[in-house]
């Protein structure tokens, strides 16, 4: 029985089946749309880096034949054979496609399908529909990806603009229009390899094991094949996928408040045995004479233990004794000396950052605004102030009768207070950490949740975010548009992912992204190990989509 897939699930192929020939049926129509089917071979870093592996009605078939276009089959509008084993290491995913040739929209397709069929027998199968896209005009349809094995995700992401359009999103380069070559003759019978003719028998790979049968003749552009399903024996592994995600963190320098210290000179390094300086870390060792040889015009001496006794060596004083050690540096013993004796030198590291900026982040967990620079009040959550200075004006900012009954439905109801005055106020939450983010006329979609504070000039409204199969049909967030700063907090530290065609995240992680992202609810329930009573375990993804320079913000919390 094959395995149906919901939008955004995956599986590894080895759990729907053993073999690696593997049959892929789409099956898309539409009244008085036609469509084009293509398969992109994609890199580690999902782009189209090799053209050869773009299979498309004018290149049906990649270099080493691992990918074949079949065309229309066993009910199918377009097929393909792919053959994972034989595809090479540097094509680390398939992305199968359909894209409407000529005027048209996604929204106006009939229910279809794309599916997987492995000896004769249907695995897996992800059904769609028009009623899930819109203006779109390309869809993605499923992947195959190598992450450390092969595996299968349903995506079903609606991609506005044609076919060029959507190889300008895996790089590739849209070439002036050729005209295509003739289509080759269907041969009276189907190939070996290929589905039998009727809808309801599924494709079959290979020759049949019952009674010796003879292979029809393959059409002109593959030779006959026969006997080319896997072998009973254990096909050899793939390899390793390397992650697509591979860019290095940047880390931020540790720079000691107040600006960049001068580290002083490094204390003279210990001795090691036999009376020989160890060299400094990060330096190249010295290059030591042969044994019993010395230097030009010197005498090597022996090593300990060779008739004669180790050099006594004076102690070499820590950093701190009389000399500070180098800013971000492990300090030597247990307690190391301040820069300056007494209480203020012990706390000099944690005083407080000037930097005539409105807005100032004292460290990770604490920031500070300065009302008096840009003349405006700041809204902040009640109960986050921890520290003021000058005289500093609070009162209870409310939302009206309108903006509680929104707040209370849509869980997006923020308790704010209104910041005024000529001063400077201290903010911080729970010991979550803040991140100030200037907008410029631009626009971030934030939770409640995750909002401390923000300048009063700043546009926010309630946007809904529409889905299926979700308790109240939606989810909701909080936009913020217009010029000014806004602090939003996370617990942990957040990692900052662009928006790719295929960018999934779990709804209870994401902290914010960008207003022009296009977001779309994923639900799909799950079976957790460990169920508590009244805990239904249905887990909400939101799927993001968007041009180039789109973003979003993930924390290592759930909320």
């Amino acid at each position: 029985m094959a395995r149906e897939f919901q939008r955004g699930h995956k599986a590894r192929i080895s759990d729907l089946t053993a073999g690696t020939d593997l049959y892929v049926g789409v099956q898309i129509s539409g009244p008085g749309l036609t469509f084009d089917i293509s398969c992109f071979g994609l890199d580690a870093d999902e782009r189209l880096s090799d053209d050869r592996y773009f299979v498309f009605f004018n290149q049906p078939k990649s270099p080493e034949e691992a990918i074949q276009l079949l065309g229309a089959q066993a009910g199918d509008t377009e097929s393909f054979r792919v053959t994972l084993d034989s595809i090479p290491p540097q094509i680390q995913k398939l992305s199968f496609t359909a894209t409407i040739d000529g005027a048209g929209q996604m929204s106006q397709i009939a229910p279809g399908y794309i599916r997987i069929v492995a000896g004769g027998q249907e695995v897996a199968r992800y059904a769609f529909n028009g009623s899930e896209f819109s203006t779109e005009r390309a869809v993605m349809l499923g992947d195959f990806y190598l992450k450390d094995v092969w595996r299968f995700a349903a995506v079903g992401q609606g991609f506005d603009g044609g076919l060029e359009a959507l190889l300008k999103n895996f790089g590739g380069q849209v070439l002036e229009e050729e005209t295509p070559a003739e289509p080759q003759p269907q041969a009276g019978a189907a190939p070996g390899f290929a589905p039998p003719a009727q809808t309801s028998a599924p494709p079959a790979f290979g020759v049949p094991t019952g009674p010796a049968s003879t292979p029809a003749p393959a059409p002109a552009p593959q030779p006959a094949a026969q006997g080319f399903a896997p072998p009973p024996g254990a096909t050899p592994p793939p390899a390793p996928a390397p992650q697509v995600h591979s860019a290095p963190t940047v880390v931020a320098p540790m720079t000691p408040p107040g600006g960049v210290s001068v580290p002083p000179p490094a204390p003279a390094p210990a001795p090691s045995y036999g009376g020989q300086p160890q060299p400094s870390y990060g330096q190249p060792p010295q290059q030591q004479p042969p044994y019993g040889q010395g230097a030009p015009g010197q005498t090597a001496p022996l090593p300990p233990g060779y008739g004669q006794p180790p050099v006594p060596q004076a102690p070499t004083p820590p950093p701190g004794y009389g000399q500070q050690a180098p800013y971000g540096v492990p300090q030597a013993g247990p307690q190391a000396a301040s820069q300056a004796p007494g209480v203020a030198g012990a706390l000099q590291q944690f005083k407080e950052t000037p930097t005539g900026q409105r807005w100032t982040q004292q460290n990770k967990k604490l920031v500070r605004v300065d009302l008096g620079i840009g003349g405006q009040p700041v809204l902040a959550r009640q109960g986050s102030m921890v520290l003021y200075q000058g005289k500093v004006d609070f009162s209870y900012k409310g939302a009206g009768f309108t903006g509680r009954i929104v707040g209370n439905a849509t869980g997006q109801e923020m308790q704010l207070m209104r910041c005024t005055g000529q001063g400077q106020v201290f903010l911080a939450e729970n010991s979550t950490m803040l991140h100030p983010i200037e907008l410029q006329g631009d626009g971030i979609c934030v939770s409640a949740e995750n909002v401390l504070a923000f300048d009063e000039g700043l546009q926010y409204e309630v946007r809904r975010i529409e889905g299926h199969g979700i308790p109240g049909g939606a989810l909701f967030t909080m936009q913020f548009t217009g010029t000014g700063t806004i602090v939003v907090k996370t617990h942990g530290t957040p990692v900052v992912l662009p928006v790719t065609p295929t960018t999934f995240a779990d709804c209870n992680a994401v902290v914010a992204w960008s207003a022009a992202s296009q977001v779309v609810v994923s639900s799909q329930v799950r079976m957790r190990r460990n169920a508590y009573p009244g805990d239904s375990g249905e887990s909400v993804n939101l799927q993001f989509r968007g041009a180039p320079g789109n973003f979003i913000v993930v924390q290592p919390y759930e909320i």
